[in-house]
């Protein structure tokens, strides 16, 4: 069973920067793809971006331009950068790998 830890999240200033973590058990090059959602409160939930196992990223035009994926192999953990946050981008991220099951979340508070 692979656990699943999502991280980062906090209260920012419109205009400021977050980075939010999605670390595994185990290898993450044996996932073939990694993807960041959220949720905003009375919202489905939002597929923002995917990363591939050769590294290669798919980021929603809703976002691109300030999200991004990158990953650290060696600590078997994905990241978002999300930078320019505005307060729509208010929600729970969360990151699934492949067909895994949802983890945890972690919020993200962006104030105007």
């Amino acid at each position: 069973q692979v656990r699943l830890v999502e991280s980062g999240g906090g209260l920012v200033q419109a205009g400021g920067s977050l980075t939010l973590s999605c670390a595994v058990s185990g290898s993450i090059l044996r996932f073939n793809r990694m993807t960041w959602y959220r949720q905003a409160p009375g919202q489905q939930r939002e597929l923002l971006g995917t990363m591939y196992r050769l590294g290669n990223t798919n980021i929603v035009d809703s976002v691109k331009g300030r999200f991004s994926i990158f990953r650290d192999n060696a600590k078997n953990t994905w990241y978002l950068q999300m930078n320019s946050l505005k307060p729509e981008d208010t929600a729970v991220y969360y990151c699934k790998p492949d067909s895994e099951s949802w983890g945890q979340g972690t919020q993200v508070t962006v104030s105007s």
